[in-house]
């Protein structure tokens, strides 16, 4: 009975040993496994957290400053050349007391994180982006300082703008420093641009490579486990009957990568039964392991997955990879959208600068179909003098029932756009009344989802307000991207109402001038006609003179004989009555 008990015992322990050291391989395996997804994953994440923290920031923060160096630039050339631009040389000042300094200490935290272990390597070995970027800074605060020594502090009046000299010193200031080293400070932070370029180029490369090595552990310690698995099977088969051979056909089949059909078979409570078990389900967890790994490497984030179990490491350290790159790939998404909507209204707000009618037909045109709208109206802010009451009108419609809203005058604070206008803020609403407004189609109309009222506003002046309407609701990036585009709308509704102005009076000076240069024409050739007339006129009045000289001497002589026969006549009278 002993010698019984002692085979069995002894033939427990020998099954029991190679199941253990087979076991211990797995998990040996498994943790190495685990180690590197682990210590990749980690490297992934810090990969996406340098670019999502540093290296994003870093170029947004740099596209920005080239903005304000473009802006610097012609906000002091229309200070020089455009007198009566208030808003601009208030713009100027707040680029120079704000917005630069803002922008310059953002750059300057950013900077500190480019040597940091998180980053790339590319960010410790090449210093010369911080010497660049200091030297940009530099060139930057002295055009600044110039800026204000020789135009803001300089042109501070009329007077100033009436001196030639002033004036012309300004100028040239303008042309041979502010613009060349405009110029200079851009093409220096394009540079680091391209230098952040080429490290987004470099991270994402990382991450494919980081995706691809994981994938490949992954099939490789897969195919190392099945090769165990049956050196294992092949082993215990001449020991072991039954479960151990279904075991070996199962093994053998998955290792020629054959799906294995589950029959149902029940499994004896020993440690054979454990192990077929547990190899059931490694070969299902490593073949949804291995399609999802595959499925992050090929971008496919919205694939299904599901842990083993959730102390799984391996499946919740690919779950938090997937989060990760998911979410990384939805805010690029979002930047990349409004960058190329800045982008394509920046070209639409340059190519149509001269007639406001045209560029509010471009500007609601493609706003409404960019946003996946279905109605869209822009309303500016009609031209009166100071004592009247300002209203907004209608300029341009999409989709939108125009008749309604001909010659109708919206004052500040009445309706949507008016209180939008009052309040200068973004009025967003979902809950549309039913009466507000009616999207029309030819099969019918609806009530609009959404509405979103945005003010152009620009340095706390509001120029208008845009209305779109849609079925849909919209986003806080869209609301987001909408309000930026209307800032750029404002700016550039100002300057050209400003340009327009400027040819209008420009017309009538010339109209004024025309008319003077005929006025004159014809008072000169009033003159010759009347030169003409009273040289005439003075010889018919010499010849009636001399007429009537001539008279008045026949009258005399006339007189005069009459009175001479008077006197003989009496002579004679008196010689009769004497005699």
């Amino acid at each position: 009975m002993e010698n019984s008990t002692g085979k069995k015992f002894n033939l427990r322990l020998s099954i029991g040993n190679k199941i253990f050291g087979g076991f211990l391989v797995l998990i040996a395996l498994f943790a190495i496994n685990a180690s590197i997804i682990f210590l990749t994953g980690n490297k992934i994440d810090n990969s996406v957290m340098s670019s999502f923290q540093t290296i994003n920031p870093s170029k947004d923060a740099i596209n920005e400053l080239i903005t304000l160096v473009h802006r610097s630039r012609m906000l002091a050339t229309n200070w020089v050349f455009l007198q009566t631009n208030d808003d601009d040389k208030a713009a100027l000042r707040q680029i120079i007391s704000l917005e630069y300094p803002a922008n310059k200490e953002r750059i300057v935290k950013l900077m500190k994180n480019w040597d940091s272990d998180s980053t790339s390597t590319k960010f410790k070995k090449d210093s010369s982006q911080r010497v660049m970027m200091t030297r940009a800074f530099h060139k930057f605060d002295s055009l600044l300082s110039g800026t204000t020594e020789n135009i803001i502090n300089t042109l501070t009046g009329f007077d100033a703008y009436e001196d030639p000299t002033t004036k012309l010193l300004a100028g040239d200031y303008v042309d041979q420093v502010i613009i060349p080293q405009a110029n200079n400070i851009i093409a220096i932070l394009s540079k680091i641009k391209e230098k952040q370029e080429v490290l987004t180029e470099e991270s994402a490369t990382a991450l494919s490579k980081s995706s691809n090595n994981l994938r490949t552990i992954t099939l490789a310690l897969g195919l190392a486990i099945i090769v165990i698995g049956l050196l294992s099977a092949t082993l215990l088969v001449r020991n072991i009957t039954g479960p151990i051979n279904y075991i070996k056909d199962v093994v053998v089949k998955l290792g020629r990568g054959e799906l294995v059909e589950d029959k149902k078979r029940n499994f004896s409570k020993d440690e054979i039964g454990e192990m077929a078990i547990a190899t059931d389900n490694l070969v299902s967890g490593l073949k949804a392991t291995t399609v999802f790994a595959e499925n992050i490497g090929g971008g496919k984030y919205d694939s299904e997955f599901t842990p083993l179990s959730e102390h799984d490491v391996l499946g919740n350290a690919l779950l938090n990879m997937r989060a990760n790159l998911a979410k990384v790939a939805d805010e690029d998404k979002k930047r990349n959208w409004a960058t190329e909507g800045i982008a394509k209204f920046g070209e639409i707000l340059r190519s149509n600068n001269s007639d406001v009618q045209k560029l509010c037909d471009e500007i609601i045109g493609n706003m409404v179909k960019y946003m996946k709208a279905n109605q869209g109206a822009l309303y500016l802010i009609d031209d009166t003098d100071d004592l009247e009451e300002k209203t907004m009108s209608m300029t341009s419609c999409y989709a939108w029932d125009k008749k309604k809203f001909i010659n109708q005058k919206i004052h500040k604070g009445e309706g949507l756009a008016g209180q939008a206008w009052q309040e200068m803020d973004t009025i967003y609403i979902t809950d549309v009344p039913q009466n507000y407004i009616r999207i029309t189609s030819g099969l019918g109309d609806a009530n609009p989802t959404s509405i979103l009222i945005m003010p152009l506003k620009v340095n706390d002046q509001i120029y208008g307000v845009i209305e779109l309407a849609s079925f849909s609701s919209l986003a806080e990036h869209e609301i987001e991207f909408v309000k930026k585009v209307a800032e750029s709308i404002a700016s550039t509704v100002s300057t050209v109402k400003i340009n327009e102005r400027t040819q209008k009076l420009l017309t009538e000076s010339q109209q004024m001038t025309e008319e003077m240069r005929a006025q004159e024409e014809e008072m000169r050739q009033n003159m010759e006609e009347l030169q003409a007339t009273q040289e005439g006129m003075k010889r018919q009045e010499n010849e009636l003179i001399d007429s009537m000289n001539a008279r008045l001497r026949s009258v005399e002589q006339e007189a005069r004989d009459r009175e001479a026969d008077y006197i003989r006549q009496i002579e004679q009278l008196k010689k009769k009555a004497n005699s």
